[in-house]
This record gives C-alpha cells, sequence and structure tokens, in this order.
C-alpha cells in the first residue's frame, strides 16, 4: 500500500501534501455534520411514515447528539494507542454501517438505534481530523488549517436542510442516509491511500472510571438540557433528574481526573493559558452564536410560510458570508495571532445580530440577508481563529487530547445555547396571547379559518416580536465574549515545543 509521508510542517504555505490531507478530513467531516442538519427536516416524514408522535422523531436527532457525546471523551485516547489513521478509517465505515442500517428501519425504534450507531462513527471524526490536520500542518500554519475545517461547519447548516428537502421531496427519506454510502466510500478510500501512517503509542493505559463517569454523564446532562423546550421549563423533572445526575458524574470525573496521572481528559492542559482562555471564550461563543442559528430557520418557516427548500436557500448568505472571510481569517491568524481578529469578528457578528432584535413579520428580506451574510463574515473570523488559539500553543502529544476537549466544550456548549434560546422563546409565545393563538395555529391545534378576522396576522406579529426578544439575548450573550476574548494572544503564538520533534512529543506539562 502506498502512503504519504508527512509534509514539511515548517513550510509557511498549505503544500500539496497537506491540502490532500485536509481534502480526506473535510470530506469525512462534511458527511458527519451534513447529516444532523439533513434528517432535522425528515421529522415530519418520520412521523408520518411510522405513524408515531412529534416527540419521539426527534429522538432520531437526540440518540444521535448523545451518541456524539459519548464517543468524544474516548477519541483523544484511542487516537494515541492505535494511531489517528486507523481511527479515522474505522470512524467512518461504523457511519457508513450506521447509514446503510437507518435506511433499513422498519420502524421508529430501530431508526433511533441505528442513528445512535451512526453518532458513534460520526462523533470521533471531526476531532480525529482536527487532531491529523494538526500534526500534518505544523504550529507555523494552523491558523489556514482551522479556515479548512471550517468549511464543513458552514456547509452543514446551509447544505442540510436544501438537500434533505431536495431528497425527501423528489426520492425517498432512506435517501437521506443512502447518499453517504458513496460519499463514505470516497472518504475511506481516500483515507487509505493518502493519510500517512502514524505511530501507535501502548504508554498509556486507559482510563476505565473515567470514561464511565464522563461519557454517560455528557450523555445524561445534555439530554436533560435537550428536553427543556419541550417541557417548557427547567423544574420539570424529566429535566432535572438527567441533567443532576449527569452534573455530578462530570464533577465526578474532575476530582478523578486532577489526581490521575493519564486521565480520559487531560486537565492539565489547563495550564496553558492561552487554551484556557479559549475554551471559555468558545463556550461563551457557542453558547450565543449555535443557539441563535437555531432561530434563523424557524423564522423563515414559521412567520413567513417559506418551505425548507427556500429557507435553506435564504440561510445560503450567512455561509457565503464565511467563505469570504475565514481563509483570510486563517492566514492573519497565522501571522499576527487571533486576539484582534476576534475581536472585530465578535463586534461584526453584534452588527448582523441588532437586525434580528428588530425583526418583524414584513422585514425586508433583503435587509435580512444582509444582516446574515454580515453575520457570517464575523463568523469566519470568530471560531475557527478560536480554535487556533487552543491549539497552536500544543505539543504534538497533546495535539489529540486538546482537539478532543475543544470539540467536547463546542459540543456541549452548542447544546446548552441551543436549549436555552429555544426555552427563552417557548416562554416569549407563551406570555402573549395573540402568539399563543398563532402558535397553536401552526400546531394544528387552532383551525386558523375559525379566528376573527385580523387575530392570524396579529399572532404572525406577535411571533415575530418574540423572535425579536429572544435574539436580543442572543446579542447580550455575543457581546460577552468580547471579555475572554480581550486576553486571547494579539500577536503569533509560541508553541510549547517543537511539534515534530520526539522530545516535544514527550514534553510534560507544568502545572503551576
Amino acid at each position: 500500500m502506498t502512503t504519504t509521508a508527512a509534509p514539511d510542517a515548517a513550510s509557511d504555505k498549505l503544500d500539496s501534501g497537506v491540502l490532500k490531507i485536509a481534502g480526506v478530513v473535510v470530506i469525512g467531516a462534511i458527511m458527519a455534520i451534513l447529516d444532523v442538519t439533513v434528517v432535522s427536516v425528515a421529522l415530519p416524514k418520520f412521523q408520518s411514515e411510522f405513524h408515531t408522535t412529534p416527540a419521539t422523531a426527534a429522538w432520531t436527532m437526540t440518540a444521535y447528539t448523545l451518541a456524539l457525546a459519548t464517543v468524544i471523551p474516548v477519541t483523544g485516547w484511542a487516537a494515541d494507542r492505535f494511531g489517528t489513521k486507523r481511527l479515522y478509517m474505522t470512524s467512518i465505515a461504523l457511519f457508513v454501517a450506521g447509514s446503510v442500517l437507518c435506511s433499513m428501519a422498519w420502524d421508529i425504534g430501530p431508526l433511533i438505534a441505528f442513528r445512535a450507531l451512526q453518532g458513534l462513527g460520526g462523533g470521533m471524526l471531526m476531532p480525529l481530523g482536527m487532531t491529523i490536520m494538526t500534526k500534518a500542518a505544523g504550529p507555523d500554519r494552523i491558523g489556514r488549517v482551522m479556515a479548512v475545517l471550517g468549511v464543513p461547519m458552514l456547509l452543514g447548516p446551509i447544505g442540510g436542510p436544501i438537500l434533505g428537502g431536495w431528497l425527501v421531496d423528489t426520492a425517498s427519506w432512506q435517501w437521506i442516509f443512502l447518499i453517504n454510502v458513496p460519499v463514505g466510500i470516497i472518504a475511506f478510500t481516500a483515507a487509505l491511500k493518502i493519510l500517512p501512517k502514524d505511530t501507535a503509542s501502548a504508554s498509556e493505559s486507559f482510563d476505565f472510571l473515567g470514561m464511565l463517569m464522563l461519557s454517560p454523564g455528557l450523555a445524561l446532562f445534555l439530554y436533560g438540557v435537550s428536553s427543556i423546550p419541550g417541557e417548557g421549563t427547567v423544574g420539570s423533572r424529566k429535566v432535572l433528574i438527567p441533567a443532576v445526575i449527569g452534573l455530578v458524574l462530570v464533577i465526578g470525573f474532575v476530582l478523578h481526573a486532577l489526581r490521575r496521572e493519564h486521565a480520559l481528559i487531560d486537565l492539565s492542559l489547563f495550564s496553558n493559558r492561552n487554551l484556557t482562555i479559549a475554551v471559555i471564550t468558545m463556550t461563551l461563543f457557542s453558547v450565543a452564536f449555535m443557539g441563535s442559528m437555531l432561530l434563523f430557520p424557524s423564522y423563515f418557516l414559521q412567520v413567513r410560510g417559506e418551505n425548507t427548500l427556500h429557507t435553506g436557500l435564504l440561510l445560503a448568505p450567512q455561509g457565503l458570508g464565511a467563505m469570504l472571510t475565514m481563509p483570510i481569517g486563517g492566514k492573519l491568524t497565522d501571522k499576527m495571532g487571533p486576539g484582534k481578529l476576534v475581536l472585530f469578528g465578535i463586534v461584526i457578528i453584534g452588527a448582523g445580530m441588532a437586525v434580528f432584535t428588530q425583526v418583524a413579520a414584513d422585514s425586508s428580506y433583503w435587509v435580512l440577508l444582509g444582516a446574515l451574510f454580515v453575520m457570517g463574515m464575523g463568523m469566519g473570523l470568530t471560531m475557527m481563529p478560536i480554535m487556533s488559539a487552543a491549539m497552536a500553543s500544543l505539543t504534538q502529544h497533546q495535539v489529540a487530547r486538546g482537539s478532543t476537549l475543544m470539540n467536547i466544550v463546542q459540543q456541549t456548549a452548542g447544546s446548552i445555547g441551543t436549549a436555552t434560546m429555544s426555552m427563552i422563546f417557548t416562554q416569549t409565545v407563551l406570555n402573549d396571547k395573540a402568539a399563543a393563538t398563532y402558535g397553536g395555529v401552526l400546531q394544528g391545534l387552532v383551525p386558523a379559518d375559525q379566528l376573527p378576522p385580523g387575530a392570524l396576522d396579529a399572532g404572525r406579529s406577535a411571533f415575530a416580536d418574540a423572535f425579536g426578544s429572544t435574539y436580543v439575548v442572543a446579542l447580550v450573550l455575543i457581546a460577552a465574549c468580547l471579555i475572554p476574548a480581550l486576553f486571547l494572544p494579539r500577536h503569533k503564538a509560541a508553541p510549547t515545543g517543537d511539534p515534530t520533534s520526539d522530545e516535544a512529543a514527550q514534553a510534560p506539562v507544568l502545572v503551576h
């Protein structure tokens, strides 16, 4: 078998070797991330096909997310133990197998189970891809590497609803899963031929106790948080019991990890100032931005009456804006550090978000699409430079654990943000009689033809106001990101050691 040697990390530009590796990683990441948003548009189809409730159909999404949260903590250790190439190819195979089984599901229960299997494979693809790319490119090109890895994050929210709506309308729901088969075969074959061999290390024992606490702890906590919108309150037993148990398990893991030398997640990484600040910034940013991203398609679907395909197209300007600035942001991060770029990006996002705080039922599409484009430009200068700040100062030995940590933070914070924004919006609607009535019409609980004249328009307007009020909260959280972002490095980060050297690979992390 022919393999490509690891490219020269000292070169300033992304050479052909790194770009080939990037292509493999991006294909796998797109496959995993796109699958989340593609399935979201098929939920009504699942309800009618399997004669089930909306809450049960939503478990096809929840099971995938919980499986992601369960497997991500193990990825760092597994990458060290088995090597990134073999583990990456195994993840692709697992994801494709889950996809095939999903397409063969005969009832909603098996479909939920097969979605969880998909999540076990998909959960490892992004942190593994980040590890592979960081090792291949070296510390001087982290910004450009992260810009490349940002492409799947953009294509998922944009392309998912478009692709999913088209497949469900023109073919069948099975094709939203079968589409992964040819893509997965291409990704597996490319990984086999292009990814360089890496050396597996058996020096660290597996932290079984840590896994038994952290993986189910994260899954239970996210399950409780994701139940908030459906329950309408944080005080529900369905929310509190799993969330509290999950939180206790996570806290137990932290206490355990502080005493164990080779814990599942290396908490000594927090002695790295740049990584710690990046984690805090990413947490706030993911809560605010990922939560607000949920609201954009909902506004177009519920207030403006657009179908799924048109809604996906209307969201495209956000991705186009990010695609414009992300390569620029990557290059500038490598040259001048992420600090100034992230601050500027957050300000731009805030400017676009401010437009949506004033959204109405008849707001100009040109204004809204322009605001989405501006927010996308800000995102291109924000998310991946934050990730670069975390990864640039890590040694090669720390990269797998660092990328795992950042993916856990992003996944958890994003879920919290989504649940928080959904709860705020739901409560705002329920507190307004006109908006609540309109919500009943959307759910089919209130016949529209039985409403008095003008009630439907008044309800639609009140519904739009509820979106605007929720965007105010998102804007405040976006502004709060400026505080930790002020402490991000304002110049090119100096790594703790040469990540290509053997000494750096074994360099200890000093705990102060």
